[in-house]
């Protein structure tokens, strides 16, 4: 897979490139600001977009909108030195798939790209427990779901693609899809991670 990695510290640039080096998957493409890496993914079409918080001329924020509003489909991972879940929160209202903090271990960095790349989210848990704040009513939401509207919940919440569910509960792709529809219905919730931390706030996961 190509991963294009947006980050304006060469030795942060450096770690990755060594780091991607050893995973046999992966092409590390690079930039330093959100200009050129807007020009370097309509170019190129990476796989997995993995971009840093803070850029010299705009934020990594707007770049993921200005990504998502370029090509809807594009898989983002945004990462950063912060650990706090405000950020977190910020990254997956922008349209991220995940938020991974450069302080963990380079093999969860290293996953966190193939579960976003898989069609997943990545999130750490405790991070996932801290943003979890959208209400959503009444504390009983999630005992008037169905069974497999619950399991669905969960395995969104564990990191696993439409797809991917499909094959553990054993029905069509088709079905998840629907299933999926429905509870964003309910809930009013725009994405799959809203649905995430519905999951969260309501102990289903």
């Amino acid at each position: 897979m190509k991963v294009l990695i947006v980050d304006d510290h060469p030795i942060v640039l450096a770690g990755c490139r060594a780091l991607l080096s050893h995973a046999d998957d992966m092409e590390m493409l690079e930039a330093r600001d959100a200009g050129t890496s807007l020009a370097l993914f309509l170019d190129e079409q990476p796989d997995v977009a993995v971009i840093d918080i803070n850029l010299p001329d705009v934020s990594g924020f707007e770049l993921v909108r200005r990504l998502l509003a370029r090509c809807p489909s594009a898989r983002i991972l945004m990462f950063s030195v912060n650990d706090e879940s405000a950020f977190a929160a910020q990254a997956i209202e922008c349209g991220a798939r995940g938020y991974f903090c450069k302080n963990d271990e380079p093999e969860a960095f290293i996953n966190a790209i193939r579960t976003v790349h898989r069609g997943g989210h990545a999130l750490a848990p405790d991070l996932a427990q801290q943003i979890a704040f959208l209400r959503v009513g009444t504390s009983d939401t999630g005992a008037a779901l169905s069974a497999r509207e619950r399991e669905v919940l969960r395995l969104l919440a564990k990191g696993k693609s439409m797809s991917e569910i499909a094959a553990l509960i054993n029905v069509s792709y088709k079905t998840v899809a629907m299933t999926c529809a429905a509870l964003r219905n309910r809930f009013s919730a725009r994405t799959p991670m809203q649905l995430i931390r519905i999951a969260v706030e309501q102990k289903i996961v």
